[in-house]
């Protein structure tokens, strides 16, 4: 693979982190599906001090996550939006430019809407949820796509409602 496909590869993944970041901010989970491998993996994974354990808040492959997602309008969730933030640290091409790996900072916020923490108005924007993404990628004729997102947070609480894929 010469420098310059590598190069194009290397945009092509940055490019497809901030596409899905923009479709999960928008709620376009066909958007954010179309950006993933058919064997697509999602986690949310934080790692406890306490019990010096990872913890698993969610695993699952792309059709249990696409089920998840036409199930939430039916329940009752959080419907604050979610506004990430994401810097791409380090995108890594494997020599024969068939994977790559990727890893980004991530910060969630969030935008009230209904004041239910006592705390917390109407309105207000605050900080949800900060961790990274450890991406890997497929890539077939220069298109990368997801095969795997563990989202590792830091925040080891997530509030109750919360299910939307971070």
């Amino acid at each position: 693979m010469t420098n310059e496909s590598q190069a194009n590869i290397e945009k092509s993944i940055e490019k497809i982190i901030y596409q899905a970041a923009l479709a999960l901010d928008d709620h376009n989970w066909d958007g954010w599906f179309e950006l993933c491998d058919t064997d697509f993996s999602y986690s949310i994974m934080s790692f406890s001090p306490e019990i010096n354990k990872n913890m698993t808040y969610f695993s699952g492959n792309k059709k249990e996550l696409k089920g998840l997602m036409d199930m939430l309008p039916k329940h009752n969730t959080d419907h604050s939006p979610l506004h990430r933030h994401t810097s791409v640290y380090t995108v890594d091409v494997a020599d024969d430019g068939k994977t790559a790996d990727a890893v980004s900072s991530v910060t969630i916020y969030q935008n009230m809407l209904d004041g239910i923490n006592s705390h917390i108005d109407s309105g207000e924007s605050r900080l949800f949820v900060i961790g990274k993404y450890i991406d890997k990628f497929k890539i077939t004729d220069g298109t990368p796509k997801f095969i795997s997102r563990e989202t590792k947070i830091d925040n080891r609480r997530l509030d109750k409602g919360s299910h939307w894929p971070l």
